[in-house]
């Protein structure tokens, strides 16, 4: 009898609270060109009666961008999504983990 072998995905958030939309997004593409990576954002959550009377543009309309990947995946993966948001701290702050991957 062959056993069947359950594929266990890793996910996680992770943010950089004044991390513009447009940068988000090319974070996430940036991620998904990694073999076996989905990703995905998630918008902030504002109760309506915080919502500012003007637009601020250094507030992120994100509230955090998911990372998910295969556990059975190599070092490597692992490697080239903490070289991807390592690039973007160096430039736009530093990332936040909000909800750790279980490893």
């Amino acid at each position: 009898m062959q056993t069947v072998q359950q594929k266990q995905r890793l996910r996680y958030q992770v943010r950089c609270r004044k991390l513009p939309l447009t940068v988000y997004r090319e974070v996430a593409a940036h991620l998904r060109q990694v073999q076996g990576v989905d990703t995905g954002l998630i918008p902030t959550r504002i109760s309506p009666n915080e919502i500012p009377l003007e637009f601020d543009y250094t507030e992120s309309q994100v509230g955090s961008l998911w990372i998910e990947y295969d556990s059975t995946q190599d070092a490597t993966t692992r490697q080239q999504i903490d070289q991807i948001l390592a690039y973007y701290n160096d430039r736009y702050g530093t990332w936040e983990i909000i909800d750790p991957p279980q490893d």
